[in-house]
């Protein structure tokens, strides 16, 4: 099991960037691929990037056209995802979640959930 807990949400001007972090408990971090997804109000959680445990394979949602970019330090058992060029659609809470060694953008296979950081863009 893994406990996954995010953070560097917050509020953002269109066209700023942030970075969010996930610190993971646990020696076997290494093991996993991690995601982010993302939830905006009224809206079903989305898929916004995966990588593998080895941190060698990445995958993005079509949607963010190279605005973001998913990262780990595995030393530190952290993922991040920086978000560059942020716009008001981006507004949401975002989640970070842990699931096999291989990287998915398939919400039931991922396994463990962090409870989510609200990121907002204003106009």
């Amino acid at each position: 099991q893994v406990q996954l807990v995010e953070s560097g949400g917050g509020l953002v001007q269109a066209g700023g960037s942030l970075r969010l972090s996930c610190a993971a408990s646990g020696r076997s971090f290494r093991n996993y691929a991690m995601g982010w997804f993302r939830q905006a109000p009224g809206k079903e959680r989305e898929f916004v990037a995966g990588l593998n445990a080895r941190g060698s394979s990445s995958v993005y949602a079509d949607s963010l056209q190279g605005r973001f970019t998913i990262s780990r330090d595995n030393a530190k058992n952290t993922v991040y995802l920086q978000m560059n060029s942020l716009k008001p659609e981006d507004t949401a809470v975002y989640y970070c979640a842990a699931s096999g060694l291989f990287v998915t953008s398939t919400r039931s296979e991922y396994d463990y959930w962090g409870q989510g950081t609200q990121v907002t863009v204003s106009s």
